[in-house]
């Protein structure tokens, strides 16, 4: 995907995979900033743990507690901060600067995939995790009507439930499943990855039926027995295929300063992805 963009947009960079043990994360950041790497993305389980070790945060980065995009920065001559990229030689000065682009990735992949607004919806999130919690968050923030938390472990939702409530005080929380229809649910759990895996909600309390849409955060397989199920069941579906799109362009767009071609990046993504 970042490949195919950079080529697009007739950058001379490349996009490169490491595996890097979260205690060496600090050492693997410091080592791509000596390098003059251009920037970074970071998954899971480095994405909070990055947060205290970047120079300067984004209202991104700083609201949703995480980072998954650095942009490595240099200091001109007359003393303003421009992305690396943009330099022909590298500058004396130079920082990290953290974003996080997973969050808007989300809403705006529910719009444009689902075609759903979350603005006023009633939504069901499954799992308060990492991705649930951004997920959550973005969505409070964007004025959702209704959430419904549902946790394996209560106490996790109920932490989360009280941050919600803290932050955006005119959004309805309840840790639980809902009683009624819902606008969308959302599957941001791990299960669905593994073949075998049973579904992710309980379905003495909850069934598809009771949602217009489903998203299921994960991507592989393209469509997971939830969505499977859901689509049987007259629900519109979505996996987390645009979430993963969204989150990379808008990554590509920090540090190359320049608009991300979205459709050769997605093509590249689904032809890597599902052959």
């Amino acid at each position: 995907m970042q490949n195919a963009g950079m080529a697009e947009l007739g950058l001379n960079w490349r996009y490169a995979a490491f595996d890097v043990h979260p205690a060496h994360l600090a050492a693997a950041i410091d080592g791509a900033h000596r390098m003059h790497f251009v920037g970074l993305n970071l998954t899971l389980p480095h994405k909070v743990m990055a947060v205290a070790l970047m120079d300067v945060l984004d209202e991104s980065a700083r609201t949703w507690g995480a980072v998954n995009t650095i942009l490595f920065e240099g200091q001109d001559v007359g003393g303003e901060w421009k992305p690396l990229g943009e330099f022909t030689e590298v500058p004396e000065t130079t920082r990290t600067h953290g974003f996080n682009t997973d969050a808007d990735a989300v809403v705006r992949s529910i719009r444009e995939d689902l075609q759903v607004e979350p603005a006023a919806a009633r939504v069901l999130v499954l799992g308060a995790g990492g991705a649930g919690r951004t997920a959550v968050l973005k969505l409070a923030s964007v004025g959702v009507q209704q959430l419904f938390l549902v946790n394996r472990t209560e106490s996790k939702a109920e932490e989360l439930r009280s941050e919600v409530n803290r932050r955006f005080s005119g959004v309805a929380v309840t840790v639980g499943y809902p009683e009624g229809s819902v606008d969308l649910a959302i599957n941001a759990t791990t299960l669905g990855l593994a073949p075998g895996d049973p579904l992710p909600f309980d379905d003495r309390m909850f069934c598809l039926g009771q949602a217009a849409a489903v998203y299921d955060m994960i991507y592989r397989p393209a469509e997971t027995p939830l969505l499977r199920q859901a689509r049987m069941s007259g629900c519109r579906t979505a996996n987390g295929l645009g979430m993963l799109l969204y989150q990379g362009a808008k990554a590509l767009e920090l540090w190359s300063g320049k608009q991300a071609p979205v459709e050769v990046m997605r093509r590249a993504l689904e032809k890597y992805i599902y052959g």
